[in-house]
């Protein structure tokens, strides 16, 4: 099951996430956020990643 780590506010900072936690091998989803609709920049976005992963992520935050 997927959960969401962070809201980013756009599609960059998303990627930005996403290719983090990816170097630190935990799979990780960007979708938009359909409860923030907008257009262009202003479309947010959620970053998820599996369940079980939560703890891993953790530790990555800490090494930042």
């Amino acid at each position: 099951m997927w959960i969401e780590f962070k809201t980013a506010p756009n599609l960059i900072m998303a990627e930005m996430w996403k290719d983090l936690l990816e170097e630190e091998g935990i799979p990780t989803m960007i979708l938009a956020d359909p409860d923030k609709r907008g257009q262009g920049l202003s479309v947010s976005y959620k970053v998820l990643i599996p369940q079980d992963k939560d703890h891993v992520v953790e530790e990555v935050l800490r090494k930042i």
